[in-house]
């Protein structure tokens, strides 16, 4: 039987033991080790070598905006009520889309589009149009409705009208962030949307003929309990989407401002906190879903749960992905792009963004090039967290190294979670059993040189927690 169909096995004191902080590994190295000196000439020389090995694009936009605040919210967000803020950003992410048609030879693909945030559908459907026009216009996306087009919406604050425009724009698949139906919850966290308004949006966009319906989850927030939970996940069952992420609240008000509005004292114990993923999982897989792996669940036949089986299954910056043979190319403040042997990120602040736009500069802020040894950790990392297992042959064909004389210090410390069952080391490679899975991370992190560097040095990087 595939490991991947199996309940997970639960192991509630290996958990805690191993229930260290660490890295998500949407990409290696991390970002932490992105570098301010990051040339213009490097991004320009792997758009080269992407042009010259006709490699296929996905694309990213960041929208940052919202019409309110979330309090748990991590990501990079501007919360206004203005709308007329949108159009100047649009403008400006189009013009750095059009500095980017002039680098990318004509003929590439795009396979994969996503609309990410914030929250993309404070935009009009006007501006919707114009920034979807001016991508075809620019670069060629695949039009026959094979591309991979998502958007992440806010159920309680987006129409079935607008939802039909982008249908008919060219996107096919939704992200929603359901969060928690609870209503204590959703006044602790300050985000709003009824199952009443989550169920007529699914029946709508079953109806304009999305391929895929995802819903994002979170565990640990203000006033959940096991009872609420069990709720929510019972109200989202019935709803039936294609996939399910289903997130660790991690509460970091240090680096998050809007965390700063959360009561502390209304947050669930590590302990209840692990009570509620075991039950989560089992509930999921009891009802048909497969555990990818970290946060994220598929039906068996959706293309992610297919993908990690024929072992083409891929992480980057928006987690788990199924196009991995493609460049990642991102647009918009804050946005990460991926390519070749080069990360680049945008300017985090608008206000920097735009006026290098403004400039006409390409408005990055940091980037890094990876050398031979952070592609070979790169590749086993990916092999790990994805499929739960790593080929010591074909790290033999594809890198010629002689993995476990190369990687002896790491297999080394690998060792006591082999003696506890969590994956087995032979001389075909490394396993990781079901038991392990939720561990993945901590696994990973063994072959992390920067986190392993970065012991030595007293001022380490923060992170959450794994679980």
């Amino acid at each position: 039987m595939s490991l991947f169909i199996q309940p997970l096995d639960w192991d509630k004191q290996l958990l805690q033991r191993y229930d260290l902080a660490g890295p998500r590994y949407t990409s290696y190295p991390t970002a932490p080790q992105f570098q301010e000196a990051f040339s213009e000439t490097s991004l320009r020389n792997a758009i080269g070598r992407s042009n010259k090995a006709g490699r296929p694009l996905s694309l990213y936009f960041h929208i940052p905006f919202c019409d309110s605040l979330c309090y748990y919210c991590g990501c990079n967000k501007i919360v206004t009520n203005n709308k007329s803020r949108a159009l100047p950003y649009l403008q400006r992410m189009i013009q750095e889309l059009a500095l980017y048609a002039d680098l990318f030879d004509a003929g590439k693909t795009v396979k994969q589009l996503h609309w990410g945030g914030g929250t993309p559908t404070f935009i009009s459907d006007d501006e919707m149009s114009l920034l979807m026009h001016a991508t075809r216009r620019l670069f060629t996306l695949a039009d026959d409705d094979s591309g991979e087009f998502s958007v992440e919406i806010h159920p309680g604050r987006v129409s079935t009208k607008t939802m039909g425009h982008l249908r008919e724009l060219g996107f096919n698949r939704v992200s929603m962030g359901v969060q928690d139906f609870d209503e204590r919850v959703q006044n602790a966290v300050n985000r709003y949307n009824t199952v009443g308004q989550v169920s007529e949006l699914t029946q709508a966009l079953r109806a304009q003929q999305y391929k895929s319906i995802s819903m994002d989850l979170i565990y640990g927030l203000p006033l959940q309990t096991i009872n609420s939970l069990r709720d929510t996940l019972n109200k989202v069952i019935d709803l039936n989407p294609d996939r399910l992420s289903l997130f660790n609240y991690a509460h970091m008000p240090h680096l998050f401002k809007s965390q700063q509005l959360i009561n502390e004292q209304d947050l669930p114990s590590a302990s209840a906190k692990l009570e509620m993923l075991q039950f989560a999982i089992q509930t999921l897989e009891a009802a048909g879903y497969r555990y990818i792996g970290m946060d994220h669940f598929a039906k068996p036949d959706d293309e992610l749960a297919r993908a990690q089986d024929a072992g083409k299954l891929q992480r980057n910056f928006q987690g788990y992905s199924t196009h991995g043979d493609c460049d990642l190319l991102a647009v918009g403040v804050s946005s990460i792009s991926m390519i070749d042997n080069v990360y680049v990120q945008n300017a985090k602040e608008l206000n920097a963004y735009q006026q290098k736009m403004d400039m006409g500069l390409l408005p990055i802020n940091k980037g890094f090039t990876l050398n031979d040894e952070d592609l070979l950790r790169r590749f086993v990392i990916n092999r790990l967290i994805c499929h739960c297992k790593l080929d010591f042959a074909e790290l033999q064909q594809v890198f010629d190294i002689e993995a476990t004389h190369y990687f002896a210090n790491e297999l080394a410390q690998l060792k006591p979670m082999q003696e506890d069952g969590l994956l087995n080391i032979d001389a075909k490679g490394i396993s990781v059993h079901n038991k392990g899975r939720l561990l993945i991370r901590r696994v990973c992190m063994v072959f992390d040189e920067y986190l392993q560097k970065a012991k030595q040095d007293s001022a380490q990087i923060r992170y959450s927690k794994i679980i």
